[in-house]
């Protein structure tokens, strides 16, 4: 079985969100059952020496849309620790250009555009490599033209005749809409693929939708997000349409690269620790060493009675943080401590500089730095998730990973993989309300779980034990594409 992955961002090269992750971990788990290529485009922020990319001899390609041609280029490398060749797209009018993934500000149409170039080109590229796959997995909008020109352009083209489509949805509310001109960029066949049951919706192209309609599978990354997504709270539009794919609709959690997010191996992190350091009696020492280092990182003093709460997150609406705004003055008075990390729309990047600056428990960092989030990880006693939707989530796992206790709302990925205190083998802590109130009880209740070392060790062992690896999810991937075939 040849398997070909398609995809904006492959971690370690390239990472803006979890969909590098998944992309970057799966593989490794299917490659004893299938040979596999994952095609990327070449970001500017890719490092080509770092991890010796190569140029392919003879690769230069030229390929039309709209009135004009483009020139392309096609770099390999392996993908660090396996056999399995990641090729990556070079177009300098696109991908070089750029240091980050998905640049901020970019011209809607332009960004389309894109992601139009690199989905043919991922498709002519397979066939100069005579790649056959039986398998093409797409993943999110940005690679949704996929099954789209399989269906239209290549319909009668043998090379391309028997392959599966499998379609992932990491986040619905980026469908990738346009107007129908793009089509015509495209040059892909508008009277097969411009109406209702292909990507038109609504006088729009809506490349997701046509992504839906056209492949074979269609795949979320938690079994509650496929259920949430069927109705129209969570259906972003869409929830008609995949009802009427409801029969090749798959839920399947992510994993976690546990060679990657080991905090006995892990070297960012001041002291390494496992589960053997762990005895429910006693205070988790070990642990204590990363939260003394991180409190120290960010200013703040250590305080064994008091709890630290981190969260590491992009800053968006979708993250719940119009509840910490609402919250804000409560948070303050709490006997506990803050530190929130990530980046994103400016008002939040605002509104945590401000918190930082002027309150004596709460501190930010704005940007993304891998080992300080493996710190954070390591040194924080409880992670905080209020989505208000959350496809999967990753950070959750990682931090039962480290022994961090998640306070998450009970959406998505997250009600399928957190027991809520007060259960047997509770591993977290849950809230249901989009509320700030229900927020807040969630965590004082966690603050007084914190009290209790006996209870909080119970729950960070039910955390640290519970399976989250690609392993587990990986079977279930492998029997969908077997069942395809």
């Amino acid at each position: 079985m040849k398997i070909l992955f398609a995809s904006a961002e492959v971690a370690p090269f390239s990472k803006a969100g979890g969909l590098s992750d998944v992309i970057g971990s799966l593989p490794k788990i299917l490659e004893k059952e299938a040979e596999i290529a994952i095609f990327t485009p070449l970001h500017g922020c890719v490092d080509k020496e770092k991890w010796n990319i190569k140029e392919l001899e003879n690769s230069d390609m030229w390929l039309g849309f709209g009135n004009m041609q483009h020139k392309f280029k096609l770099f390999m490398t392996k993908l660090p620790t396996t056999n399995i060749n990641v090729f990556f797209v070079q177009n300098d009018w696109y991908f070089s250009c750029f240091q980050d993934v998905y640049p901020r500000w970019l011209d809607t149409r332009y960004e389309h555009e894109r992601y139009v170039a690199f989905s043919l080109a991922v498709l002519e590229y397979a066939k100069a490599l005579n790649f056959k796959a039986d398998i093409i997995h797409s993943n999110d909008w940005h690679t949704a033209m996929i099954p789209l020109y399989i269906k239209a352009n290549y319909k009668f083209d043998e090379f391309w005749s028997n392959v599966k489509n499998v379609f992932e949805i990491h986040n619905l509310a980026y469908q990738g809409v346009w107007f129908e001109d793009i089509l015509d960029f495209a040059n892909m066949r508008k009277d097969i693929v411009y109406n209702e049951w292909g990507c038109e919706h609504y006088g729009r192209v809506n490349w997701m939708k046509g992504a839906i309609n056209y492949a074979d599978k269609v795949v979320t990354v938690s079994p509650k997000y496929a259920e949430e997504i069927l109705g129209g709270e969570y259906g972003e539009g869409m929830d008609y349409t995949l009802r009427g794919h409801y029969d090749k609709l798959v839920g399947i959690v992510n994993g976690i690269d546990y060679e990657i997010f080991n905090p006995q191996t892990d070297k960012s992190i001041l002291k390494n620790y496992s589960l053997k350091d762990l005895k429910l009696d006693k205070p988790f020492t070990k642990k204590e060493e990363n939260k003394k280092d991180i409190l120290k990182e960010f200013g703040l003093k250590y305080n064994p009675n008091r709890p630290l709460i981190a969260m590491i997150s992009r800053l968006v609406n979708q993250k719940g943080l119009d509840l910490i705004r609402n919250a804000e003055s409560q948070l303050q008075k709490l006997n506990a401590d803050f530190i929130f990390l990530g980046s994103g729309d400016k008002d939040y990047e605002n509104l945590f500089i401000w918190l930082s600056d002027n309150t004596k428990n709460i501190r930010t960092y704005v940007g993304y730095k891998g080992e300080l989030a493996n710190r954070i990880y390591a040194g924080a006693d409880f992670f905080l998730m209020p989505s208000k939707f959350e496809p999967c989530g990753l950070s959750q796992l990682i931090a039962m990973r480290y022994g961090t206790l998640p306070i998450v709302r009970a959406t998505g990925g997250l009600e399928n993989t957190v027991n809520g205190y007060p259960l047997g083998n509770s591993n977290g802590f849950k809230f249901w309300g989009y509320d700030s109130n229900s927020m807040l009880d969630a965590i004082n209740i966690a603050c007084e779980v914190y009290k209790d070392t006996y209870t909080l060790n119970a729950m960070r062992k039910s955390a640290m034990e519970t399976d989250f690896s690609w392993k587990v999810s990986a079977e279930k991937y492998l029997k969908m594409y077997k069942s395809l075939l």
